[in-house]
């Protein structure tokens, strides 16, 4: 058993060629197989860039209020308790709500190493597109 202590780890920044406006992540965790995650959190109006995931990625909603669109759907709002599950290779992008944060915990497994391919930014016009 391997217990990880709150606050062992500090808060990181959502980097800036990966997220549009203020993300914060935290806790990462890492365990046997390749199965990682972390709990992140989107300011009003903070969202990933576009992207994959080898072997899919399923989220599950904390607080607030958020948004998640694959390409090609419609956006769709999220809630705490909701969980979404993208499908490996599946292009999409999820973060908070223009006027209401939202937190989430992420979880991915590697295949080959690798657990995200990073892709081009979602565009104001592709967000607010969303209303």
């Amino acid at each position: 058993m391997q217990i990880t202590r709150s606050g062992d780890t500090a808060s990181a920044a959502g980097p800036a060629d990966y997220f549009t406006g203020h993300v914060r992540i935290d806790a990462p965790f890492k365990g046997s197989g390749g199965l990682s995650g972390a709990t992140v959190t989107f300011e009003p109006g903070a969202r990933t860039a576009w992207h994959t995931h080898p072997l899919g990625q399923t989220i599950l909603i904390l607080s607030g209020l958020g948004r998640v669109q694959r390409e090609g759907g419609s956006v769709e709002h999220v809630r705490p308790g909701d969980s979404v599950f993208f499908e490996p290779g599946e292009r999409h992008w999820h973060g908070a709500s223009p006027d209401c944060a939202m937190s989430h915990i992420a979880i991915a497994e590697a295949l080959d190493g690798k657990v995200v391919d990073w892709l081009e930014q979602v565009s104001d016009a592709e967000y607010v597109g969303a209303d």
